[in-house]
């Protein structure tokens, strides 16, 4: 049933829904903001990374020994 779930077809008439609800003049700042955020997480998920404290072994440095 799920199995041909998105066919080029289907992303068609979605983007076309998108288009008719939106406007052309929203989508590109909505993609926009998508984007900001996206880089906002992934900094933030880097830091968090980071941050761990330098006792705690890491899986990488682990494999190396």
């Amino acid at each position: 049933m799920l199995r041909n779930a998105f066919e080029p077809w289907h992303l068609i008439l979605i983007i076309a829904v998108l288009l008719l609800l939106f406007g052309s003049k929203k989508l590109p700042d909505m993609a926009r903001g998508l984007g900001r955020s996206m880089r906002i997480l992934k900094s933030e998920a880097r830091a968090l990374k980071d941050d761990e404290p330098a006792g705690a072994p890491r899986p990488e440095s682990a494999a190396r020994h």
